[in-house]
């Protein structure tokens, strides 16, 4: 961890949130009771696995507008003996749905992926194969101490027993009721006698805390080939879409190796493509790298100006590369090169915003969750999680309260691209479930939810941490900016003058309340002091364990034997 040196700040921001200190764990997720699941893990002996796989489960009944075990995501592994591993549980395109499936919105915006009628978007036609279940499941048996029963619990809990409604979860509600409304099921939990439920209300949902038994009961073979997988099938066909038995059997998670870049001194980690975050973070620092961003200071015009020149480069590389690699070839070596960083920085104007084309091609051949966890003995989970939009297909299976993904909207649904559907094709994700090294030691593990936002917000952080000399909470609540070559949206904290200054460069500035979410920030400094941190853009909240039992041989004298 390291100390803010706030003369290298050039704006000023209020921080909103405090950080928790730790020996013995931290949890940091976008929800307290997720959190407190978590350490309830830790306190009872699991590792950081079991307070991951805990929280996850609860954050699907907590948080269930943004992960759920109908959806997909990437699990990044620090071991105590300093390996890696990545768990990737993504969604996965149903072998009945083709590049041609859905009709392009021909009056949709620039960089938009709707079609004719939403079906890519909303409801049972939009639904993925889901890969969560099957993670969490894995991820648990294979280095967890605790039983699936006590990682679920806490989430059968309040499932069962209802939780108060944070007003973070009520405008989500509000935002998306129009479509609730359209499912009984849904709107029955979401909208209680017709109207978004209120901050403050209790949501229960018995269906989902039955369908978690079973999972306890069956553990993933209830979705994958039992009776919780029937169920959604069988709904499927009543509505003519596509996900079948077959795509549930065929499913398989997949070890994968983890991806490394640098910058000024440390070591990035992350999950390779089909996750595309920590790629482009790597292509982005690579790209800066060569820029003295600590000499402009954070927030100023020039520092801003830099960041959104490399975020459009980036992006341009993206839409022409980086994609599902058992299908399309991905250049991750060029992308991350010296040579190809030198030759983009070329194109950035230092006064001037630019259009930036992609300068790759393939070779030959909204809205998430994220949890870090850290333990003593050194393991470390960065996981991000989602059903992709807010509350997914926005519809419940009948009977089992769970939400399925609406991952087909993240496919672009016009042929010959490199994110184009095709049968059996992963979803390729912006997450960026970051591990970050100094010396081979572990300093920072971070992600966040945000769909496109997350990697460009993740590559923030980082900046903000190793460029500007901010503290965990600072880089976490900064000012966030975006643009992936069209508008550029700056949050609040960028001063009118800075906004001003941009668009004297040519940019077209777009105030928004927020770039991404919540992002979720442990930091491990000597001798194993956790610190965690979460931000104004969620209900992040840190939970650390410290103390620890009674020192041996402590006895408690009988009451005859006292002085």
């Amino acid at each position: 961890m390291n100390t803010p040196d706030r003369s290298r700040r050039a704006a000023a921001f209020e921080l909103e949130k405090t950080p928790a200190h730790a020996s013995r764990g931290m949890v940091v997720t976008n929800h307290p009771l997720a959190s407190a699941a978590g350490a309830e893990m830790l306190a009872a002996g699991g590792n950081a696995v079991d307070a991951a796989v805990a929280a996850l489960f609860a954050l699907s009944v907590v948080e269930p507008m943004m992960v759920g075990p109908l959806g997909g995501g990437f699990a990044h592994l620090r071991r105590p003996d300093g390996t890696h591993e990545v768990l990737e549980g993504q969604g996965r395109c149903p072998l009945g749905v083709g590049p041609t499936r859905f009709e392009p919105d021909p009056g949709a915006p620039p960089g938009s992926l709707d079609t004719i009628g939403r079906r890519n978007a909303v409801g049972r036609t939009s639904v993925a194969v889901p890969g969560n279940l099957a993670a969490w499941c894995e991820l648990l048996a294979r280095h967890g101490r605790l039983t699936l029963a006590d990682v679920v619990e806490p989430a059968i809990r309040h499932a069962q027993r209802g939780f108060a409604a944070t007003p973070y979860l009520a405008d989500c509600v509000a935002d998306c009721a129009a479509d609730l409304a359209r499912d009984p099921e849904i709107a029955g939990v979401f909208l209680p006698g017709g109207a978004p439920l209120r901050a403050g209300a209790r949501v229960v949902n018995g269906a989902l805390a039955d369908t978690l038994r079973r999972v306890v009961r069956d553990g993933p073979a209830a979705l994958y080939s039992g009776a919780i997988g029937e169920a959604l099938v069988d709904d499927m066909a009543r509505h003519d879409a596509w996900l079948s038995r077959e795509d549930l059997a065929r499913y398989r998670t997949s070890a994968l190796e983890p991806l490394r870049s640098s910058y000024r001194g440390f070591e990035i980690v992350g999950p390779p493509p089909p996750c595309s975050g920590p790629l482009h973070v790597g292509q982005m620092l690579n790209l800066l790298e060569g820029f003295d961003l600590r000499s402009a200071g954070f927030g100023s015009a020039d520092a801003s100006h830099l960041l959104a020149e490399a975020l459009k480069i980036a992006f341009a590389d993206r839409a022409a590369a980086t994609a599902d690699p058992a299908h399309v070839p991905v250049p991750v070596a060029r992308l991350l090169s010296s040579e190809y960083a030198a030759l983009r920085r070329a194109d950035v104007d230092p006064l001037r915003a630019r259009a930036h084309a992609a300068g790759v091609v393939p070779e030959d051949g909204a809205h998430t969750t994220h949890l870090t966890v850290a333990d003593r003995d050194g393991w470390i989970v960065s996981a991000t999680q989602t059903i992709n939009s807010l509350f997914g297909a926005r519809y419940m299976v009948p009977g089992t309260g769970l939400i399925p993904n609406n991952y087909l909207y993240v496919f672009d649904p016009r042929p010959g691209r490199a994110s184009s559907l095709a049968p059996g094709k992963r979803v390729t994700s912006s997450m960026a479930p970051l591990i970050v090294l100094r010396d081979g030691a572990p300093r920072w593990a971070l992600g966040l939810p945000g769909g496109l936002r997350i990697f460009p917000s993740a590559m923030q952080a980082l900046v903000n941490l190793i460029d500007h000399g901010m503290s965990l909470q600072e880089a976490v609540e900064a000012p966030r900016l975006w643009t992936q070559g069209f508008q550029l949206e700056l949050e609040p904290g960028f001063p009118e003058a800075v906004a001003d200054a941009l668009r004297a460069r040519g940019h077209d500035v777009l105030r928004v309340p927020n770039v991404g979410g919540g992002m979720c920030a442990v930091g491990i400094g000597a001798e194993g002091a956790l610190e965690g941190a979460a931000c104004w853009r969620a209900d992040g909240t840190p939970v650390g364990v410290g103390g620890g039992l009674a020192r041996a041989g402590v006895r408690f004298l009988p009451e005859a034997r006292r002085g």
